[in-house]
């Protein structure tokens, strides 16, 4: 799905009294963010673009574009920003962004089709994938080695091992 968006960061509130805003990173540097060109919203409209950017605990300081007050940077607070999934460089090898998790097929390794990836959490504990079987409702499967042992994004599957005892 080359159109799909991956959430990286969310604007905070204003910072000061000249329009800066606070955003909170979900990028491994936070200063990443203000090199994409192309920040879009959740409903894939244009995003106000970052520049200026400094680190501060949590995230980063950084201008708007379009922004020029405190009160325009605060209109903005809780603003989801995203960036298309092609605007982010291709992973390493046997390496993935959890987003391309998102609807592989979840098999045994005796091939027991068990559902497909719905959703990828961490609720504070580690990665959880959300697994959905046809008809059946959802379950979570803690994505661990034990529990998943591989990944084969090519291949449009996931090998898990489900625990013993499920609810």
């Amino acid at each position: 799905m080359p159109d799909r968006l991956i959430l990286v960061g969310r604007i905070a509130g204003a910072f000061g009294v000249r329009g800066e805003v606070r955003v909170t990173s979900f990028t491994a540097d936070p200063v990443t963010l203000a090199g994409f060109t192309d920040l879009r919203r959740a409903d894939g409209s244009p995003a106000p673009l970052l520049s200026s950017a400094r680190p501060v605990k949590g995230g980063l300081v950084a201008r708007a574009s379009g922004v020029e007050t405190r009160e325009q940077a605060e209109a903005l607070r809780g603003l989801k920003l995203h960036v298309l999934r092609d605007a982010l460089p291709p992973p390493e090898d046997n390496e993935f962004y959890l987003a391309d998790l998102v609807g592989l097929r979840v098999e045994t390794a005796e091939g027991q089709v068990l559902g497909a990836v719905r959703g990828v959490q961490d609720f504070g504990a580690g990665d959880l994938l959300e697994i959905k079987p046809e008809g059946a409702p959802s379950f979570w499967l803690p994505f661990t080695r034990e529990a998943v042992p591989e990944v084969d994004i090519p291949g449009g599957r996931i090998l898990a091992i489900p625990p013993a005892e499920t609810e």
